[in-house]
C-alpha cells in the first residue's frame, strides 16, 4: 500500500513539474501591425492599397502552441480596420476576435487597439486578416503554430518549412470593387490574378522577375503550408511532379493520406509534406479556381511560384526554357474537389459529441431582392432587375453600425439584435431541386441563436439551388468542429445518417459545403461569447450568408468571458 502511494505520489509530482516546464516554456510573443497605404505595383499597374507594415502579404507570425499573443493594431489609413486571427479558439477572450460590429466596433482611422489572446492546445497553420469589407484582400498574413516546446510533431522534422498563402488582386482599389457592387446590386468584378505570397507569378505580363521561389534540396522532406487567403474563390493547388502528403488543416494533424491535388475553400489552410525525389530542377507550384457555380464569371487565370532544387541547374542566357507545369484539375471537377475534401480523418480515434442537445438544421445560398420602387435600374443589375442577396435559414444577416452584438449582449444593450435566428428553415422544400420563385427573397435582421454552456450541437449545412447553387466554405468562429459526412442533394436523415464518421472525423474551423449538397457538422458550446458563422466568400458575407451564435458562459472563471480590455474601440 505504501509502495502505491509513493508511486502515485511520484507520478504526481512528475505530472506538475512536466506541466510547470511547460509553463515556464511558453512565451508571451509581442507585434506591433501598422496599417497603412502602400503603392503596390503588379501586372503594370500601381494602385495604393491598405497593408501590415507595408508588407504584401503581411508579416508571418510564430508561435508555440501555448504562447500568448499581444499585437497592438495602429490604423494610419483613411478606411475603418479590424484584424481576425482565422481559427484561433480565442476561449474567453472573445473581444480579440475581432469580426466588425460582432465583437468589436471597428478601429477607426487615427486610433488603435490591443489584441492579446492564447494559443491553446492547436498546432500547424492558421492566419490573420482584416475583418470589414473587403479589406482583407491586402490585409493578411500567416499564423505559425509549432509543437510546444520540448515537444516534437507526429511525423519527422521537416529539414524547411515554407508558408505559401493564396491570394486575389485586383487592377483597382477593393473597396471600390464591392462600393460599386452595393451600388448596382450586381456581381462584383472578378479578380484579375491570383497570387503566391503576394505575386502573381510567370504566366502574367509584367510579373516574372518577382515570381515566389520556394527552395529545397535532393533527398529533404519539407513541410509546406498551403493558406486560401483569397477573397471569393476556391483553389485547386499542385506542384509539377511531386506527391504532397497531407498532414494537418486548420492547426488540426489529420491522418496522412497522399494527394496529387488539393482543394482549399478561403480560410482553409492544408499542411503537407513534399519529398524531394524528382531531378534537380525547377518545377512550378501552380494554383487556380474551383468554380461550382454553373454560368458565373470567374478569374480563369493561373498563378504560379518555383519549387526550385538547390542544385538545378541555372537557365542558359536567352534560354526560355520554362519550369516543368503540373496538370490542375478543370475548374468545373468537383469530382475531385469531392475526393479531396472527404479523404480526412483525425489521427486517432476521437470523442464526437453524443446525445445531442441542439438539432440544428441551416440552409445556405443566394437570393434575390426585388428592386425598390423608384430605383434607377442601375442600381437593381443582378437578373431581371433586382438586386443579389444571400442567407441563412432565409434570413439575410445585417451587421448592427452603433454597437457589436458582443458589447451589446454584455452589457445587456436592447435593440441591437434579437434572439430568434431559427433551428430550421421557416418552410421546407427541396433545397437543391427547382425552387419556387416566392422563396427566393429572405428577410433581413440581426438575428441570433442562443446556447447554453456545454450544449452539444450538431448543424446540418444544406446548400441551396436558389439563383445559383455553389460550394460555400462555412466557417465558424471560436470552435473548431467534427465534419461527420457531406454529400449531394437534401440531406435525408432516414438514409444520410449512417454514413456519419463517429470513430475518427476530422477537426477544422471551416467547412467545405458541397454544391447542391450537404455537411454535418458537431462541436461542444465551451466557449462563452459572440460567435459569427459565416461563407467565406467575402462577397456572400455582405450580401448577408452569416449567422451568430451566443454562448452563455458556464460556472467559474475558466468558463466565462473576460471583461471588455479597457482599449476596445468605441463606435
Amino acid at each position: 500500500m505504501e509502495r502505491g502511494l509513493h508511486a502515485l505520489s511520484f507520478l504526481s509530482l512528475l505530472l506538475l513539474f512536466s506541466s510547470l516546464v511547460f509553463l515556464a516554456n511558453a512565451k508571451t510573443v509581442y507585434h506591433d501591425f501598422v496599417i497603412q497605404e502602400t503603392k503596390v505595383t503588379r501586372l503594370c499597374k500601381t494602385e495604393n492599397v491598405m497593408t501590415v507594415n507595408g508588407q504584401l502579404p503581411g508579416p508571418t507570425l510564430e508561435v508555440n502552441n501555448g504562447d500568448s499573443l499581444v499585437i497592438t493594431v495602429v490604423n494610419r489609413a483613411k478606411e475603418n480596420v479590424t484584424i481576425h486571427w482565422h481559427g484561433v479558439r480565442q476561449i474567453t477572450t472573445a473581444w480579440a476576435d475581432g469580426p466588425e460590429f460582432i465583437t468589436q466596433c471597428p478601429i477607426r482611422p487615427g486610433a488603435s487597439y490591443t489584441y492579446r489572446f492564447k494559443i491553446s492546445g492547436q498546432e500547424g497553420t492558421l492566419w490573420w486578416h482584416a475583418h470589414n469589407s473587403w479589406v482583407r484582400a491586402t490585409v493578411y498574413g500567416a499564423l505559425v503554430i509549432r509543437p510546444k516546446e520540448g515537444t516534437s510533431y507526429p511525423f519527422a522534422k521537416p529539414k524547411r518549412d515554407s508558408v505559401v498563402i493564396l491570394g486575389e488582386w485586383w487592377n483597382a482599389n477593393p473597396l471600390a470593387v464591392i462600393r460599386e457592387a452595393m451600388r448596382t446590386g450586381g456581381a462584383p468584378n472578378v479578380s484579375d490574378a491570383y497570387t503566391i505570397n503576394g505575386q502573381p507569378g510567370d504566366l502574367y505580363n509584367c510579373s516574372t522577375k518577382e515570381t515566389v521561389i520556394v527552395p529545397i534540396d535532393s533527398g529533404e522532406t519539407n513541410l509546406i503550408r498551403v493558406i486560401n487567403a483569397a477573397l471569393n474563390q476556391q483553389l485547386f493547388f499542385s506542384i509539377a511532379n511531386h506527391k504532397l502528403t497531407v498532414v494537418g488543416a486548420d492547426a488540426s494533424y489529420v491522418k496522412p493520406f497522399t494527394t496529387n491535388v488539393l482543394m482549399l475553400g478561403p480560410g482553409q489552410t492544408t499542411d503537407v509534406l513534399i519529398k524531394a525525389d524528382q531531378p534537380p530542377a525547377r518545377y512550378y507550384i501552380a494554383a487556380r479556381a474551383y468554380a461550382s457555380a454553373q454560368g458565373a464569371p470567374f478569374d480563369n487565370t493561373t498563378t504560379t511560384a518555383i519549387l526550385e532544387y538547390k542544385t538545378a541547374p541555372c537557365p542558359a542566357k536567352g534560354s526560355s526554357s520554362k519550369p516543368v507545369m503540373p496538370t490542375l484539375p478543370a475548374f468545373n471537377d468537383t469530382a475531385t474537389a469531392t475526393a479531396f475534401t472527404s479523404s480526412f480523418r483525425s489521427p486517432n480515434k476521437v470523442l464526437v459529441p453524443t446525445d445531442i442537445d441542439e438539432n440544428l438544421f441551416f440552409t445556405a445560398g443566394l437570393g434575390i431582392n426585388p428592386c425598390p420602387p423608384n430605383a434607377p435600374s442601375s442600381t437593381c443589375q443582378a437578373p431581371n432587375r433586382t438586386r443579389f442577396t444571400a442567407s441563412m435559414n432565409n434570413v439575410s444577416f445585417a451587421l448592427p453600425s452603433n454597437f457589436s452584438i458582443l458589447q451589446a449582449h454584455h452589457h445587456s444593450v436592447p435593440g441591437v439584435f434579437t434572439t430568434d435566428f431559427p433551428g430550421k428553415p421557416p418552410v421546407a422544400f427541396d433545397y437543391t431541386g427547382n425552387v419556387p420563385r416566392s422563396l427566393w427573397t429572405p428577410i433581413r435582421g440581426t438575428k441570433v441563436y442562443k446556447l447554453k454552456y456545454g450544449s452539444k450541437v450538431q448543424i446540418v449545412l444544406q446548400g441551396t439551388n436558389i439563383q445559383t447553387a455553389e460550394n460555400h466554405p462555412i466557417h465558424l468562429h471560436g470552435y473548431d468542429f467534427y465534419i461527420l459526412a457531406e454529400g449531394f442533394g437534401n440531406f435525408n436523415p432516414a438514409t444520410d445518417t449512417s454514413k456519419f464518421n463517429l470513430v475518427d472525423p476530422p477537426l477544422r474551423n471551416t467547412a467545405s459545403l458541397p454544391v447542391k449538397g450537404w455537411t454535418v457538422i458537431r462541436f461542444v458550446a465551451d466557449n462563452p461569447g459572440v460567435w459569427i458563422m459565416h461563407c467565406h466568400l467575402d462577397v456572400h458575407i455582405g450580401w448577408g450568408l452569416a449567422m451568430v451564435f451566443i454562448v452563455d458562459n458556464g460556472i467559474g472563471e475558466l468558463e466565462t468571458l473576460q471583461q471588455p480590455p479597457a482599449d476596445l474601440p468605441v463606435c
